[in-house]
């Protein structure tokens, strides 16, 4: 029970990829497509997390909050996938932080898919975009902060070489519960 009750709650986890070689490729299916960020993104993108992101209050302020409003560096770093008829339906930003762990890091940050195409592969070719992004831009390494909640991204990140950063005994209760889950199918080890 207890186990389940760590998971649930949503803690914070931290995942590094101590290097950008080898990124897992993958391609977009026939039919989407992805751009860098245009100014005006900023609703699309609260509107992809207004629906997609259960966990987090999405306000108008969040994104500059986030990013900033210097449309030069989120053209370079953010990216949109799309519908092929231009309908926008997914972001992930290529990000950083020069003072992560005490060294400079790139980040995958804010991925998030509309509820409705998700489950279709998409979320495998946008992570290789941002990865390849941040490879591109100079990173040498990456992390993404995400939460015990979220199996299918921290599943997905794991496919992808994140591993676990582990900074306290909760985090590693929640991880060891986590492994437990991803290893049957999702389905936990009782108390579910």
């Amino acid at each position: 029970m207890h186990r389940m009750n760590v998971v649930e709650k949503s803690l914070p986890l931290k995942m590094v990829r101590a290097h950008l070689d080898n990124v897992p490729e993958f391609a977009l299916p026939a039919g989407f497509a992805l751009r860098r960020y245009q100014p005006g993104d900023e609703e699309h993108w609260r509107q992809i997390h207004l629906a997609a992101d259960r966990y987090n209050e999405i306000t108008p302020e969040l994104f500059p909050r986030q990013f900033g409003t210097d449309w030069r560096l989120l053209r370079e770093r953010q990216c949109y996938l799309l519908v092929v008829r231009g309908q926008v339906i997914g972001t992930g930003t290529a990000w950083f932080n020069d003072n992560f762990e005490g060294a400079r890091f790139g980040r995958v940050h804010w991925m998030a898919i509309v509820p409705e195409f998700q489950g279709r592969g998409l979320a495998k070719p946008l992570l290789t975009a941002i990865c390849l992004r941040l490879h591109e831009l100079g990173h040498d390494r990456a992390y993404v902060s995400t939460s015990s909640a979220r199996r299918p991204a921290i599943g997905l990140y794991l496919r992808f070489g994140f591993v676990p950063l582990v900074q306290s005994e909760k985090e590693a209760a929640a991880w060891r519960a986590l492994k437990r889950m991803l290893v049957n199918g999702g389905r936990g080890g009782g108390g579910q």
